[in-house]
């Protein structure tokens, strides 16, 4: 059985520019690097084809580029990498995104059974945590969100057991294989690839589809299938935070500042 792992390459810093006229990313000049969260989700699939004896298939949507960073998922011990490059793909949303990593899946799921597809809980570029939903929605798959342990998987029974980080709590969820599942980084501490998987992982294939072999409608993908379009990216300005009066020993000043100030900025009224 297979274990489905997505990830993305994403821009190294938080300066990223967007192109006015298309609303993509401008990637020119910008170092690359694998999602933080997709690291975990590779790890954790791993830890299953180590427990499970599950064959592990990393799939990314990108540009030609993306190509070296699946093969630091094959050095990490990944058994495929398959690479989504097509121009008709780019400048996606996460609609659009979802429609091409679910068709690929399915065509994974052609020539082996798919048991789980892990992703990270969001990109640091979007933030939107939609892609792994999305997948989710289109395959018909049970999805588990913000999960930062897997209990069990039940392959007899079908059934994987996992736990979610919630608000002040966990709590404990079962659901039907196979499932979407999106990992926190609380999750496990990601390895370290080791020299001969390095030196393999340069020699290994990695495969590519494109819209020729995936044959999608272009309506449904790229520029043409997203619903939304981003026209700006930056960094939250936070101004500089102010300290009133002394808490520690006059709180009754300090409380009566902090109330003025509430009042003056129209917050709270007396």
């Amino acid at each position: 059985m297979l274990v489905v792992t997505c990830v993305k390459q994403v821009p190294d810093t938080t300066q990223v520019k967007v192109d006015p006229v298309t609303g993509t990313l401008i990637r020119e000049g910008v170092p690359f690097i694998m999602n933080p969260f997709d690291i975990h989700a590779l790890e954790e699939s791993l830890r299953l084809k180590d427990k499970y004896r599950f064959r592990v298939a990393v799939i990314s949507m990108g540009p030609p580029n993306t190509e070296v960073t699946l093969r630091k998922t094959l050095a990490l011990g990944a058994d495929e990498a398959v690479l989504l490059s097509d121009r008709a793909f780019g400048g996606a949303d996460t609609l659009a995104t979802s429609m091409v990593l679910a068709e690929a899946i399915r065509r994974l799921a052609q020539s082996e059974e798919v048991a789980m597809v892990l992703c990270g809980r969001q990109t640091i570029d979007g933030d939107t945590a939609q892609v792994g939903p999305g997948i989710a929605t289109r395959l018909g798959y049970s999805q588990l969100t913000l999960v930062d342990h897997i209990e069990n998987v039940d392959l007899q029974a079908r059934k994987v057991r996992c736990r979610r980080k919630l608000e002040g709590r966990h709590e404990i969820v079962e659901a039907p294989l196979p499932a979407m599942i999106a990992v926190l980084r609380e999750i496990n501490r990601p390895r370290y690839p080791m020299v001969p998987m390095r030196l393999m992982a340069e020699d290994a294939t990695v495969t590519l589809w494109d819209n020729k072999e995936m044959e999608l409608s272009e309506e449904t993908i790229g520029l043409k299938g997203s619903a939304t379009q981003v026209r700006r990216i930056f960094s939250p300005e936070r101004a500089k935070g102010e300290i009133l009066g002394d808490g520690a020993s006059n709180p009754e000043e300090a409380a009566r500042l902090l109330i003025d100030k509430l009042v003056e900025k129209d917050i709270v009224c007396l």
